[in-house]
């Protein structure tokens, strides 16, 4: 069952599961891929709800949302130890990681990119901004921290507009 909520609500609870283990997922053509993401951020933008995430170049999921401009966000209300160790060391490029932790998704609402099928809160998105990040506004202790092994693999920012958020149970 769908509740359609406002994309604010549970904020605090959504947050604090988002920043342990959320899934981001896309679609492109008839490949459908999730990866595990703990960095994102809820609030307005350009008077609009906006999910900011971001995503390395590296990364499938980048292709994926640089070909359809659109990703889902499911926050899960369960537990999900399985799903969250498969599709956060996992490459969709290399193997289908929802059949591989048994998840199923649910068709979007408003978007072409589905949702997991799992209790908690959806958020479908479209790209309305991307942006690479680079070395020379990144603060010194968190360049040393996140990009020392890998210099040249900045994240990119997605600005997600909001087309609809619910929960499902």
């Amino acid at each position: 069952m769908i509740k359609r909520v406002p994309y604010n609500f549970n904020a605090q609870k959504n947050l604090d599961i988002l920043s342990k283990a959320a899934f981001l997922t896309t679609k492109s053509g008839n490949k459908i891929n999730t990866m595990v993401i703990g960095w994102g951020t809820i609030g307005i933008l350009w008077r609009l709800p906006v999910f900011n995430t971001v995503v390395r170049q590296n990364r499938f999921t980048y292709e994926q949302i640089e070909k359809s401009h659109e990703f889902t966000v499911t926050i899960p209300y369960v537990n999900l130890p399985q799903a969250v160790a498969v599709c956060g060391t996992k490459s969709g490029r290399d193997m289908d990681k929802l059949a591989a932790c048994g998840l199923k998704t649910v068709k979007g609402q408003k978007i072409a990119t589905p949702v997991l099928d799992v209790s908690g809160m959806h958020f479908e998105c479209k790209v309305m901004y991307g942006r690479l990040m680079g070395a020379e506004n990144l603060n010194k202790a968190l360049a040393e921290l996140w990009y020392n092994k890998e210099p040249d693999d900045y994240h990119m920012f997605y600005f997600g507009e909001i087309i609809d958020s619910y929960i499902t149970e």
